[in-house]
């Protein structure tokens, strides 16, 4: 068994602007970099073989809509079979739909802490349902989900509210966000940790910049107190074109030492 990381360089289901597609490499080398050290906050130590594997990144070829899910949950799903876990990173947060969906066929009853500063839960959105602003309605209408709590959520409109009440939405917006040790999961949780939850001034390499977002540090604290048994995750929506001397870029990557941290513990120690 191991933890592998896997880019997923797609972008093409992005509303606003492309870029998406450039952050897995941005991210991994800012994991290497010699600004920092390879140890999470845990005291482990990332940098020891056996601890997780860089699998590089899943070529699409430019695949789109169907046929682009479709490689992604497959992929996955065969990692998850040889009972591997899994971090990915994006790419947009469409994404998220056919990693999480993969998970969902392994892991009963699996639930989602979904931390970002939009619910993505419309149904569609410039007639695409594959868009990066849906992942969580698509996966929360197959059934499959036990539970979705959403973290930092500042953009809620009508549409989005009824959705949310439709299916049963545990939704903590960010105007009156207070203590993290309240999100509690009984069993298995997926995470996907969408950068825009940050505030631009931690992190403006995002294609939407939304104010009034948590802190690096807010966010790394509710990936470490949240209760549930951690099993997979995904970082998604690092704009590298928007970035600002590779701030985000090293943000992303202390996210992800912190979720390797996690999961390891978890599932291998």
């Amino acid at each position: 068994m191991t933890l592998k990381i896997i880019g997923l360089p797609q972008d093409n289901n992005s509303s606003f602007m492309t870029g998406p597609a450039l952050g897995p490499d941005k991210i991994k080398e800012a994991l290497f970099s010699d600004s920092s050290n390879m140890f999470s906050e845990t005291g482990l130590d990332l940098g020891n073989e056996g601890i997780w594997e860089n699998a590089g990144n899943l070529n699409l070829n430019n695949l789109k809509g169907q046929a682009a899910f479709s490689k992604i949950r497959e992929t996955i799903l065969e990692l998850l079979q040889k009972g591997d876990h899994f971090i990915g990173l994006g790419g947009d947060h469409s994404v998220s739909w056919p990693i999480i969906d993969a998970h969902a066929e392994i892991y009963s009853s699996l639930n989602i802490l979904h931390v970002d500063a939009h619910p993505d839960l419309y149904d569609s959105l410039l007639d695409n349902k594959y868009s990066h602003a849906s992942p969580f309605a698509r996966l929360m209408e197959s059934g499959k989900i036990k539970k979705l709590i959403q973290v930092g959520i500042r953009t809620l409109n009508k549409h989005q509210r009824e959705q949310a009440e439709r299916f049963d939405v545990e939704i903590h917006e960010m105007r009156d966000l207070s203590r993290v040790d309240k999100i509690n999961f009984e069993g298995p949780v997926f995470c996907s940790v969408d950068l825009d939850a940050l505030d631009p001034a931690f992190a403006p390499g995002v294609s939407h910049f939304e104010p009034g977002g948590m802190s690096t540090r807010y966010l790394l604290d509710l990936l470490r107190t949240f209760k549930g048994d951690l099993v997979g995750a995904d970082i998604v929506e690092f704009n590298p074109r928007r970035d600002f001397h590779d701030l985000t870029a090293m943000v992303g990557a202390k996210i992800l030492k912190e979720l390797i941290s996690r999961i390891f513990i978890t599932n291998y120690n």
